[in-house]
């Protein structure tokens, strides 16, 4: 029987305003092997760990349990109290009184008896507590980004700098990510690309960066420390160590009507490409879907133009294999799919267009060389109306919308309408919103500049209802402040369309098992603690992946992301979690069940001799724990049909013991 000291923490008022914790840590006292039990206001804190080091000493504890808030929170913090009283870190148990019991209860004798139940569930499952020593294994000292927009730029920069060897997968032929795309940025009014292009030059002269463009991950395995990772290089049909960018093969393309994606298909581009002039790589890509030689053998006058010989039409996709100590997530973000939003008739009129095409249209380097030019017949648009929240904040419309605030859109509606009056001040521009949300530095002054200073005509409803009508777009909208509804013939409709997850970001989740919320964002490992690291140890988040954010945000959040894998990378050995599971060999039948279940490899089987009782031998199919890959999920000992396979730490008659103090 263990020595258990039990400590019942006030958390101020969070726990000791619906739980009676002296009361709590009187009924324990009679608990079997426990030997000490009192209260204190702030147990986490220096004097609450202290007091916890003495009694250790003066009572000869063995065991110890904390009733306070989540494990998530201090678990860590107690296991090193306990380390420094002598006691082994794993001999400590949580009673999560706070969030599971003071926080979900409004009645103390209610709050107080479910309290008392989790400290006698806690004090059971210690008494079967083993004393228990992590293992250790080497880190890689590389880092890998998944994404090449501006989170990854900024992130691959900032770790190499620190002197560790960085790898960027983008998926498209250059990085640049959405910033690239952007004309100005708010609320400075920057221009995007004088900002992004040193940034990608930089990626571009790193030694310590090697750029993997049109390039994608197709498999992750490993753990912390240690990931094995395969990427597939697309064919782009052009070797890339010869292509000068020059760009001849372009020009010369007779494929010349393929949709350009970088301007949003508001113009079009060649078989072989290159998607803008600051790209990096600076390599022309074959289209293999629009290229005549590629589909029918005919043409090939790009590999006749090419003064390089970088035309290769049997280039095939190639895949690459790298170890990597960390995996840094930074996939961003895409405009949602206006195609359910009718009454906007976005498919029904090219003078309705996204935010994101009003960006290439104002930019110099967009489909018509930055000037306003309405995309159906080319005429300098007179009234343009802006609809913000389009498929944001969509309460009643969640099958086709978002409920989340896309974060991003009040602002650079704002900026759309203030550049807009600025170049073209016989325009008349009119922006419908819900409200307008302005929270950040000097951000609300920038709106009212594009009010006051600028004249845009703010209206608070929002647009029911678009009908082109010849060269015009009849727009049905309400204004809530005068009660009224408004009927504007428009010229061009610019629609603030919600942002999501790229689309990649759910397999990605998948292969990294990481997790994300219900919006296929990815979910940090603590909202406010842990804002950059995944749930899964090794992996951290950087960018819009993670949620919807402007450019400073973003950059921020790259860094802080930066710095965490370099706090990783700089370890020679990282200390592994000793909670994992392991394989009763005489029980197990060999069935694989484990095998199957295990999200992290970690489970093989092989052949083993057995001596039988009558002294024979016989062979059996056993399966055995990687104990460097297993991270102590516990998903194999809930599959194994014999009882064979236990969890370190959370074993069967760990648990069950919890079960019968509750049930008592």
């Amino acid at each position: 029987m263990q020595r258990i000291g039990v400590f019942v923490c006030w958390c101020g008022s969070n726990i000791a305003g619906t739980v009676d914790v002296k009361a709590v840590a009187e009924a324990i006292k009679s608990e079997p092997g426990v030997v000490y039990s009192t209260d204190y206001q702030y147990m986490c804190s220096q004097a609450g760990q202290n007091m916890i080091i003495e009694s250790v000493k003066e009572h000869n504890l063995t065991g110890l349990v904390i009733c306070s808030c989540s494990p998530r929170m201090h678990e860590a913090t107690f296991r090193k109290t306990a380390a420094a009283a002598g006691l082994n870190p794993y001999m400590v148990e949580i009673a999560n009184i706070r969030e599971q019991c003071s926080w979900v209860h409004k009645e103390m004798p209610v709050g107080t008896e479910k309290a008392i139940i989790l400290a006698k569930a806690a004090v059971a499952k210690v008494n079967l507590n083993t004393p228990l020593t992590p293992g250790e294994s080497p880190v890689t000292k590389r880092a890998l980004v998944i994404g090449g927009g501006i989170a990854g730029i900024q992130t691959a920069l900032d770790i190499a700098d620190a002197g560790f060897p960085v790898d960027i997968v983008e998926t498209k032929p250059t990085i640049g990510g959405k910033m690239a795309q952007l004309d100005k940025t708010f609320p400075t009014l920057d221009c995007a690309a004088c900002i992004l292009t040193p940034k990608m030059v930089d990626v571009a002269q790193h030694e310590k960066i090697r750029i993997f463009s049109y390039s994608e991950v197709t498999e992750v395995k490993g753990f912390v420390g240690n990931f094995d990772v395969t990427i597939k290089r697309k064919a782009r049909f052009v070797d890339e160590t010869k292509c000068t960018g020059c760009g001849d093969c372009v020009d010369k393309c007779p494929m010349k009507k393929n949709p350009n994606e970088f301007n949003m298909g508001m113009d079009n581009r060649s078989a072989i490409y290159i998607p803008f002039a600051q790209a990096v790589p600076k390599v022309a890509t074959i289209d293999a879907g629009a290229c005549t030689m590629l589909k029918k053998g005919k043409c090939g006058l790009c590999s006749k133009v090419c003064g390089a010989g970088a035309i290769d039409y049997t280039q095939k996709d190639e895949f690459v294999s790298e170890k990597y100590g960390a995996i840094i997530v930074a996939t961003g973000f895409n405009v949602i799919n206006l195609d359910k939003f009718d009454e906007y008739a976005y498919n029904q009129s090219k003078d309705v267009i996204t935010s994101l095409e009003f960006e290439r249209l104002t930019n110099a380097a967009g489909p018509t060389a930055g000037k306003l030019l309405r995309p159906s017949d080319g005429k300098h648009p007179h009234k343009i109306v802006f609809v913000q929240c389009v498929g944001s904040r969509c309460e009643n419309c969640a099958e086709k919308g978002k409920e989340y605030c896309s974060k991003i859109c009040c602002m650079y509606t704002a900026k759309h309408a203030m550049l807009t009056r600025d170049k073209y001040p016989d325009t008349d521009v009119t922006v419908f919103t819900i409200d307008v949300r302005t929270p950040g530095k000097n951000f609300d002054e920038f709106y009212r500049r594009a009010v006051e200073e600028f004249g845009v005509k703010y209206v608070k409803g929002m647009v029911g209802k678009i009908v082109p009508e010849g060269d015009v777009l009849k727009v049905q909208a309400s204004d809530l402040i005068n009660n009224k509804q408004l009927h504007i013939d428009a010229d061009l409709v610019v629609l603030a369309a919600a942002i999501e997850p790229d689309k990649s970001a759910r397999p990605l989740a998948t292969m990294l098992t990481a997790s994300m919320d219900t919006n296929d964002f990815f979910t940090e490992a603590h909202p406010k603690l842990r804002p950059v690291e995944s749930p899964t140890a090794g992996v951290f988040l950087s960018g819009a992946c993670q949620g919807p954010k402007d450019i400073p945000e973003t950059v921020s959040q790259a860094g802080a992301a930066a710095s965490k894998v370099i706090g990783l990378l700089c370890k020679d050995k990282l200390v592994g979690n000793p909670c994992i599971a392991s394989s009763n060999e005489l029980m197990c039948n060999g069935c694989s069940s484990c095998e199957r279940v295990c999200p992290y490899g970690a489970i093989t089987y092989s052949d083993k001799e057995f001596r039988m009782p009558d002294r024979t031998t016989k062979i059996r199919r056993v399966a055995s724990v990687n104990p460097a890959v297993c991270q102590g999920c516990g998903a194999c000992t809930v599959a194994c049909p014999s009882g064979a396979m236990d969890l370190r730490g959370f074993a069967n008659d760990q648990i069950m013991a919890e079960v019968d103090a509750i049930c008592k």
